[in-house]
C-alpha cells in the first residue's frame, strides 16, 4: 500500500475517510495489515503529505491511532494527550491539518479503562496534572448515575467508561464552539467530526453515528 499523495488526498470525502479508518481498524482487529513498505512511505513521503483524516487520542500507550487504524507513514494527523480533550493548541494544530493540510474527518477517540478519565473521576491531586484533570471533570459532571457518590469513582469501570465516552462528546461540541474555522467547514460538508471508543480488551473502535 502506497502513502498518500496530492492526488489520492483530492479523492478522499469525509465519508470515504471514515470508511477507511473503520476498514483499518477491522484489519487490526483480525491481525491482517495491509502489505507496506515503510522505508518506501519515508521516500515517498520526504517531499510533502497529505493526510486523509485527523486523530485526537489519549496518550496511554496502549491506543496509537496509526496501530489500531492500520495506517501507515502520512496517512493521519495524530493528536495525543491524555484525556482526549482540546485546548487552544490542539485546535490550532485541527485547523491546520484541515484547512491547510487537507484532512477531510476529525476523529476525537476515547478508549475504555481511561488513566486520566480516572484520575478526574478520584479528583486526583499532582502538579500539574491537578489542573489538566480539571478540564476532564465537566464530564464526571455530566454523567448522572449513579447518583451514590460511592460508586463514582475509579473502580466503578462503567462509571469510567461512560464518562470517557461522555468526555468524548464534550470535546467534539468544544471543538465546535470554540473553532469557527472547523465548524465552518464542517457545516460545508469539507470535513466531518465524529467521535469513538477504543476497547482496550478487544482492540475494537466503536463509532459515534
Amino acid at each position: 500500500m502506497k502513502a498518500h499523495t496530492r492526488e489520492t488526498q483530492s479523492t478522499m470525502t469525509p465519508q470515504k475517510s471514515l470508511e477507511y479508518l473503520k476498514e483499518g481498524n477491522k484489519r487490526f482487529q483480525n491481525n491482517l495489515k495491509a502489505n507496506r513498505n515503510l522505508l518506501e512511505q519515508v521516500n515517498d513521503t520526504s517531499d510533502g503529505q497529505f493526510p486523509f483524516a485527523t486523530i485526537l487520542s489519549c496518550i496511554d500507550s496502549r491506543v496509537s491511532a496509526e496501530l489500531v487504524f492500520d495506517q501507515g507513514l502520512g496517512d493521519i494527523f495524530s493528536v495525543r494527550i491524555a484525556g482526549n480533550f482540546v485546548n487552544e493548541d490542539i485546535l490550532g494544530s485541527m485547523e491546520f491539518a484541515s484547512k491547510l493540510a487537507g484532512t477531510k474527518l476529525i476523529v476525537v477517540l476515547g478508549h475504555t479503562s481511561c488513566g486520566a478519565i480516572k484520575g478526574a473521576c478520584d479528583d486526583a491531586k499532582l502538579g500539574n496534572l491537578t489542573g489538566m484533570l480539571g478540564k476532564i471533570k465537566p464530564a464526571v459532571e455530566a454523567v448522572a448515575e449513579p447518583t451514590d457518590k460511592s460508586l463514582r469513582n475509579s473502580k466503578n469501570l462503567d462509571f469510567v467508561d461512560n464518562v470517557a465516552e461522555k468526555n468524548v462528546i464534550i470535546a467534539i461540541e468544544n471543538i465546535r464552539k470554540q473553532s469557527p474555522v472547523l465548524k465552518e467547514m464542517e457545516d460545508n460538508n469539507e470535513i466531518a467530526i465524529v467521535g469513538a471508543m477504543y476497547d482496550i480488551n478487544t482492540g475494537e473502535v466503536a463509532f459515534f453515528e
